[in-house]
C-alpha cells in the first residue's frame, strides 16, 4: 500500500498543482516511485495517453515531474466546460455526456467507485501518491457531496497540506478562515500550512507565523518564494494568457495567438514561448492583432460559439485582412476547423447549426458525436511557397476532436501524413492553401525538429535572425525546470516533517 499526502488550497490558483509537482520531483530525486492523483479536474487543457484516453494536463505535468508515464488513473474524472453552466464529463478517459452543473452535482457521488478503482490501481504500483484537491475545501455549499477535497482525503485516509497564496494578500485570513470552516475531523487532517508565492524578507513574516500558530495550532511547513519557472499552468487563470503587448523592436518574431473564450490546450504554445527569438502574445480584441509575423487560431471546446465570437467582435475580419496581406495564419484543431468553408453540426454535438467558416481553407468539417482521441506521429508533406522548409520534417502530438474535415479539390493539399500510434492506421492530416495552414495535431511544436524548422521558416520570411533554433529539446527544457522547482521546495519546505507525516 502506498503512502500518501494531499495538497489542498485556500482558493483556485493558490499553487496546488505546482506544489504537488515539486514534492513529486523531490520524491523522485530521493529514490521513491511516486505518482500524482486528482480525482476530479476541471480544465480545457487535456492530453491523450498512449492508450488513447483523455486526462487533464496538470496531472501529465506532475507525472513528468515524477519521472513516470501519465495514465488516466491519475485523473479519473475530467470536466471540460462547454459553457458557464455545463461541462463535458469524461470518466476514465472516455466522454460520458454533457451535463449542466446542477445535474453533475447530483450525479457525481455515483462516480466514487470509479475514483477508488483508479486510486487502487496506483496504490498497488507506487510507493507514494501525492493527491491534489480542487478549489477550496471550505466551499460550504459543496461539501456535502465532496469527492475531490476533504471527501477524497477521508476516502483514502490522507494527511493534508493547506496552501495559501500570499502574493494576492490576506494569506493569514485565507488559512485561518479555511480551517475555521472545516469540520473538526477535517481540521485534524490538516498537518501543515504552506504560504506560496512569497516576495520579501522571511524575517518580517516570522511574527505573523507565530501569531498564526497561536490562533490555529498547525505548523507552517513551508514558505515558498515567488520563483520564476516555466512550468505548465493548469487553466485559463494562467498569467501567460494576459500578454498582449507587441514587440516594437522588430528584433523578434511577433506571434499572435487568438484568446478564444473557450480556448483549449493553450499549452500547445509553451514550446514557442521559451524561444529567445519569439514574442508570443494572446489577444482577444481585433485592434490588438496589429501586423504580426504569424497568427495562430488555437483549439476550442466550443468551436461554433467561439467562431461566432470572432465574427461579432471583428477578429474574423482582421484575420482575413492579414491573410490577404500575406501574413501566415495557422490553425490547430478547432482553429483549423474555423478556417474552413463550412462547419456542419447537424448531429447536435455543440449547437446543431450549419454555419460558414472563415473561408481561408477549402475545408468542410462535419461534427460527430464520437470523439477522436489518439496519439500520432508523422511527416510533414512536401510543401511549396512559404511552407516549403517544413517539408519532410518529423511531427508528433495528439488529437482530440469531435469532427472530421474534408479538403476540397484544387490548390490545397494535406499538411502531414500521420501514423496513429494507438491503432496503427495511416491518414492525411490538415490542409495548406497559400499562406494559410491547419492541423489537428496538438503539441506539434513540442517536437524539436518541427519547431526549429517552423521558426527558421518565419525568420527567413521576415528577415529576422534565428540563431540555430533551440539549444535543447522541449523535454530537456521541462526537466530542467522541474529540477529548479525541486530546489525551491527543498530549500523552503520542511521536507523532514513532510516525510514524517507521510510515514516515510
Amino acid at each position: 500500500m502506498a503512502k500518501n499526502l494531499m495538497i489542498q488550497g485556500t482558493m483556485s490558483n493558490a499553487g496546488k498543482s505546482i506544489i504537488t509537482a515539486g514534492i513529486l520531483r523531490v520524491l523522485k530525486q530521493d529514490g521513491y516511485n511516486a505518482a500524482p492523483f486528482k480525482s476530479q479536474n476541471m480544465a480545457l487543457n487535456s492530453y491523450i495517453t498512449a492508450d488513447g484516453l483523455e486526462m487533464g494536463r496538470a496531472q501529465v505535468m506532475q507525472a513528468e515531474a515524477a519521472g513516470i508515464a501519465p495514465c488516466v488513473e491519475m485523473n479519473p474524472i475530467l470536466l471540460k466546460p462547454t459553457s458557464d453552466v455545463g461541462s463535458q464529463v469524461i470518466v476514465n478517459g472516455t466522454p460520458l455526456k454533457n451535463m449542466p452543473a446542477k445535474e453533475y452535482f447530483q450525479y457525481k457521488k455515483k462516480l466514487i467507485p470509479d475514483i477508488l478503482k483508479a486510486y487502487d490501481t496506483l496504490d498497488r504500483k507506487y510507493d507514494v501518491i501525492v493527491l491534489e484537491g480542487a478549489g477550496s475545501p471550505a466551499e460550504i455549499n459543496l461539501k456535502k457531496d465532496d469527492i475531490v477535497n476533504m471527501g477524497m482525503a477521508e476516502l483514502v485516509d490522507a494527511p493534508v497540506l493547506l496552501v495559501g497564496d500570499i502574493d494576492r494578500g490576506g494569506v493569514f485570513a485565507q488559512l485561518v478562515g479555511t480551517i475555521m470552516l472545516l469540520e473538526e475531523k477535517e481540521r485534524r487532517r490538516v498537518k501543515g500550512l504552506v504560504m506560496n508565492k512569497f516576495r520579501g524578507d522571511r524575517k518580517i513574516l516570522e511574527p505573523g507565523i507565530k501569531q498564526l500558530y497561536d490562533i490555529c495550532p498547525i505548523p507552517v511547513a513551508g514558505v515558498i518564494p515567488y520563483v520564476r519557472l516555466d512550468i505548465e499552468d493548469e487553466d485559463s487563470l494562467a498569467s501567460r494568457l494576459e500578454t498582449s503587448d507587441s514587440d516594437v523592436s522588430g528584433e523578434k518574431l511577433d506571434i499572435v495567438v487568438i484568446r478564444l473564450p473557450h480556448i483549449s490546450n493553450f499549452t500547445d504554445f509553451n514550446a514557442l514561448e521559451r524561444l529567445p527569438e519569439v514574442n508570443l502574445r494572446y489577444v482577444d480584441k481585433a485592434e490588438q492583432i496589429g501586423n504580426p509575423n504569424l497568427i495562430i487560431l488555437p483549439g476550442s471546446k466550443n468551436t461554433i460559439n467561439d467562431l461566432k465570437w470572432l465574427r461579432k467582435n471583428g477578429i474574423e475580419a482582421q484575420i482575413i485582412k492579414c491573410a490577404r496581406q500575406e501574413i501566415p495564419v495557422f490553425g490547430i484543431c478547432g482553429g483549423y476547423q474555423m478556417l474552413g468553408n463550412v462547419i456542419d453540426d447537424s448531429c447536435n454535438a455543440e449547437t446543431g447549426e450549419v454555419i460558414p467558416g472563415i473561408g481561408l481553407l477549402p475545408v468542410t468539417t462535419t461534427f460527430t458525436l464520437s470523439k477522436h482521441r489518439t496519439r500520432a506521429r508523422g511527416i510533414i508533406c512536401s510543401q511549396s511557397g512559404m511552407w516549403e522548409m517544413l517539408g519532410k520534417k518529423k511531427c508528433a502530438g495528439y488529437e482530440i476532436h469531435m469532427g472530421e474535415s474534408t479538403v476540397g479539390e484544387g490548390q490545397a493539399h494535406a499538411f502531414a501524413k500521420i501514423y496513429n500510434t494507438v491503432d496503427g492506421t495511416e491518414y492525411m492530416d490538415g490542409c495548406v492553401c497559400g499562406n494559410v495552414a491547419g492541423t489537428y495535431l496538438h503539441g506539434i511544436f513540442d517536437e524539436k525538429e518541427f519547431c526549429d524548422s517552423f521558426i527558421n521558416m518565419l525568420g527567413k520570411r521576415c528577415g529576422i535572425a534565428i540563431h540555430g533554433g533551440s539549444d535543447m529539446s522541449f523535454e530537456e527544457y521541462k526537466q530542467r525546470e522541474y529540477d529548479k522547482l525541486a530546489d525551491a521546495i527543498r530549500e523552503n519546505m520542511d521536507m523532514k516533517y513532510i516525510y514524517e507525516i507521510m510515514g516515510l
